[in-house]
This record gives C-alpha cells, structure tokens and sequence, in this order.
C-alpha cells in the first residue's frame, strides 16, 4: 500500500517544531486544509484526535491515536475513519540547537481499492501541504 514521505530543513528546534504538530487543536485556525479538530483525549505521552481535512477535491476525516516521544517523534495510529490502515509518524531530527530536519511519513489503505489512485495522489499533496505550512508557522511566529 502507499507509503508516502516528506521531509524539510528548517531553522527551528526540534522542541519548536514538536510543540507546534502536537497542538492539533490550533490546527483549524493555522491551515486551510483543516476544517476541524477535536483533541477528545490528552496526556503528555498520548493523543486520541480527531481531524477532518479538505485539500482540494479530496474531504476526509479520521480519528488518530497519537504516541507522543518528546521532542523527536509523533506515532500516529487509526482508531476511526474511511481507511482500512492508516498509520503515521512526525519526525523531528536536531541539525543543530536552532536547525532541525522534520519528516512526515503516512502509510494507508482505504477500505475501497477503487480509491487507491485518488487518494495517493490527494495524500501526497496534502503530505507537501502539511510540512511547508508547519514551516511557514514556525517561521511567521518565531
């Protein structure tokens, strides 16, 4: 199934950059391709969130459970949605104090295979999406 990856520098801390994926809740106020988020459980190992996200054509929603490893990672795993599997990671890799290397990898099977082209295509644009408007964050409220 695909497996869909997408890596930026960028002149942050990797704290910064944890800090910021991990608030989903200011997610809807951030990007355009989030229409809403719903944190529904929260501890300083763990998430159970809810997004649902529009980029373009493709709508979708899903429940996540988030596995928090401050500052260097983010777990993602489908508790609910339209996927068969849907599992994601954030990774936050120190360059230096104030540089660090962010990857976002996601690797899903939709429960129709007839779906499997669109949202490859959707899910890697929304991938790109993702990683540069968390960059363009950084970079404006730093």
């Amino acid at each position: 199934m695909p497996k869909i990856q997408r890596s930026a520098l960028v002149e942050h801390s990797v704290s910064r950059m944890f800090e910021l994926v991990r608030d989903v809740d200011a997610y809807p106020r951030r990007f355009a391709w989030c229409e809403r988020a719903e944190v529904m459980e929260s501890t300083d190992v763990r998430q159970l969130a809810r997004l649902d996200l529009g980029f373009g054509a493709l709508r979708t929603w899903f429940t996540t459970e988030n596995t928090l490893h401050a500052p260097h990672r983010i777990d993602m795993r489908l508790r609910d949605g339209p996927f068969r599997r849907l599992d994601g990671r954030w990774e936050f890799h120190a360059i230096d104090e104030s540089a660090s290397r962010v990857t976002l990898t996601l690797d899903f099977e939709p429960r129709s295979r007839l779906l499997l082209p669109a949202l490859t295509i959707g899910f890697q644009g929304l991938a790109d999406r993702m990683v540069d408007d968390f960059v363009r964050i950084a970079d404006r409220e730093a």
